[in-house]
């Protein structure tokens, strides 16, 4: 298997290509190519050619959860290339789309910097999959298998405490706003020879609740991990907490980005094991 993350908040070392807040992942593997997330602009289809990555070689578009610095490149994906992909998405997906991040304007934030709520959901629904005839699959289980050695994960469960939903992130029923908990939120997972490799986009129910959630399912071990882990808002007790449940986990890749967060890189790069920063760019084969 090789996976190249076509875009990410760091910029690649060469600073070739194009980066954002957001996060996409190509995935190759014998039987089937996946494209998991699409960034927050389509920026990433530019960085897929310079990276000779062809999109149109993309049987399953997997969508880690409906907020749009993951699904924003979806309409510019499917407009560029006459593709017909698997749509797979959770299916509370489209239902808990109508997403907001709230501030009170005082601290920094990748959402707004000013005070109030701002929009953080999609910018399509799902008449707009129907009506280009692209086959939707709802994640309906814990486990969907894509292939022999390729599966979505959703329905995590809550093993830690510590891991605590934001309350800034909020869901809009009706006329009110509540704290969104992220049951929409799916993974992937990799089988490989030394374990399986889960690929997250967000890790909103908590990434050591999806991690462990997997590994109870499954009873592989967790050899990798890779994608974005929410620790931006976290507390350094969290942080640690965090970091000796990865070292103990053995891991031979950990490669976080994204939404991880200055403070939490940091202190994982001193203090975790094969860890490094999944940036833009960044090749590996499994």
């Amino acid at each position: 298997m090789k996976i190249t993350t076509l875009i990410e908040n760091s910029q690649d070392e060469s600073q070739k290509l194009k980066y954002e807040h957001g996060l996409s992942m190509f995935i190759q593997t014998d039987k089937c190519n996946i494209l998991f997330d699409t960034g927050k602009t389509g920026d990433f289809i530019d960085n897929a050619e310079k990276l000779n990555i062809d999109l149109k070689t993309t049987d399953a578009l997997v969508l880690s959860h409906a907020h749009y610095d993951h699904c924003g490149g979806v309409k510019r994906l499917l407009q560029t290339y006459n593709i017909k992909p698997k749509f797979i998405v959770s299916e509370h997906f489209f239902e808990k789309s109508d997403r907001y991040h709230y501030s009170n304007g005082k601290l920094k934030s990748d959402f707004s910097n000013e005070a109030g709520y701002t929009y953080v959901g999609i910018n399509f629904d799902e008449q707009y999959i129907k009506d280009r005839h692209i086959p939707i699959n709802f994640v309906q289980s814990n486990i969907l298998k894509i292939t022999d050695d390729v599966f979505v994960f959703s329905n995590f469960t809550k093993y830690f405490n510590f891991e605590k939903t934001n309350p800034n992130m909020k869901l809009k029923i009706h006329d009110k706003y509540v704290i969104d908990t992220f049951n929409d939120e799916i993974a992937l997972g990799l089988k490989t020879q030394n374990g399986l490799v889960i690929l997250l986009g967000c890790g909103h129910p908590g990434f050591l609740n999806m991690i462990n959630t997997i590994h109870e399912r499954t009873h592989d071990k967790i050899s990798g991990v890779i994608g974005g882990t929410h620790l931006i808002e976290a507390d350094e007790d969290r942080i640690f907490k965090s970091i000796d449940y990865l070292n103990n986990a053995s891991l031979n890749i950990l490669g976080l980005s994204h939404c991880t967060g200055e403070k939490a890189v940091t202190l994982f790069s001193k203090k975790c094991k094969n860890y490094f920063i999944n940036r833009t760019g960044t090749i590996l084969y499994l």
